[in-house]
């Protein structure tokens, strides 16, 4: 199997709106070479986009375990936690995101509206 290829083409099915397509082409790629951070982010953001919600986890969670200064997997982490009703688990790593990049709107967003629903459940 091409890896590059393989890459490509799972890019492609996640950029033309096929998530699912995309996951079912990085699996292999990730399998056979699970240290590519590039891949497995791919990989989680086509899980988070077709509601594969707890192997997104895992995916960003393991992108987190290997490099804590991804801030990009601290948010969308806190973003698939709260699209999975763990307001309080998602809190922590949208906060770090936000600090960590403070100038992204998004991370901010997130932030404020996740912060919202922990404050409103209490």
């Amino acid at each position: 199997m091409d890896l590059l290829a393989e890459y490509r083409r799972a890019t492609l099915f996640f950029e033309s709106g096929d998530p699912s397509g995309a996951a079912r082409l990085l699996e292999p790629i990730v399998e056979a070479e699970p240290d590519n951070s590039a891949v497995r982010q791919l990989l989680a953001r086509a899980y988070f986009q077709s509601a594969q919600l707890r192997r997104a986890e895992e995916q960003l969670q393991e992108l987190i375990d290997r490099n804590p200064s991804d801030h990009y997997a601290h948010h969308v982490l806190g973003r698939t936690l709260e699209r999975l009703n763990r307001y309080t688990d998602a809190l922590r790593h949208l906060r770090i995101a936000a600090a960590m990049h403070t100038a992204n709107d998004d991370y901010t967003t997130a932030l404020r509206r996740v912060e919202t629903r922990v404050g409103g459940s209490r």
